[in-house]
């Protein structure tokens, strides 16, 4: 199985709060195939991550993953 490993540090819990939340909907429905998502969140650290059987899965999921992180704090500074 190969994993990709992603560990955020950011500024306030708030912050990595709002970005764990804001993937909850797409780790529930795990809507990436071949691959397992698991995140954990420890106060200002968001750690994410992914174990896919296949190299392409894991890219892929790699980077919608990443796409919806940027998304969400981009999201956050709009507000």
């Amino acid at each position: 199985m190969k994993t990709a490993i992603f560990e955020f540090n950011f500024d306030t819990e708030e912050e990595a709060r709002i970005v764990a939340s804001s993937l909850d909907p797409e780790i529930k429905k795990n809507k990436i195939p071949k691959t397992k998502v698991d995140v954990s969140l420890s106060n200002k650290t968001f750690k994410l991550k992914i174990e896919s059987n296949d190299l392409s899965s894991l890219r892929a999921a790699c980077n919608s993953y990443l796409r919806w992180i940027d998304t969400a704090l981009n999201v956050k500074k709009t507000i």
